[in-house]
């Protein structure tokens, strides 16, 4: 367990540190060779220094982002709009996450990957990792 993460969590309100909590739980089991950390001051997981998955607190609710998630033809998933490859979803209670639906998708990020790494170095290029 993170520890800055878990502080992280214990941050919110109690109902929101019970959804922070789980997804926690939920991407470190399935995630297990992510190194994990705060990033842009909210919990981030990353594979090969490359950010996959992340939550942070919005006004409506923890909203569960995958950053290479537009690729995973997801109906659950939002994709944002602009030049990145996100999308997302936002809880407002923990009996809203499907365990099932976030194994599927974390499993989703480890074949679908933009390299979000590099992308300062590309001038805001993206590439897509493992086509």
């Amino acid at each position: 367990m993170n520890k800055d993460i878990q502080a992280y969590n214990d941050a919110q309100s109690a109902a929101d540190s019970e959804i922070c909590n789980v997804l926690m739980a939920e991407i470190s089991r399935n995630l297990p060779e992510a190194e994990s950390k705060i990033w842009h001051a909210h919990p981030v997981w990353f594979i090969a220094g490359n950010p996959i998955v992340g939550y942070s607190k919005l006004k409506a609710g923890i909203r569960l982002m995958f950053w290479s998630g537009a690729d995973f033809d997801e109906p659950e998933l939002k994709i944002n709009t602009g030049k990145f490859k996100d999308a997302a979803i936002t809880y407002t209670a923990v009996e809203q996450i499907n365990p099932d639906d976030l194994a599927r998708w974390i499993e989703k990020s480890k074949r679908i990957q933009w390299d979000y790494k590099n992308i300062v170095k590309r001038k805001g290029v993206l590439l897509r990792l493992n086509p």
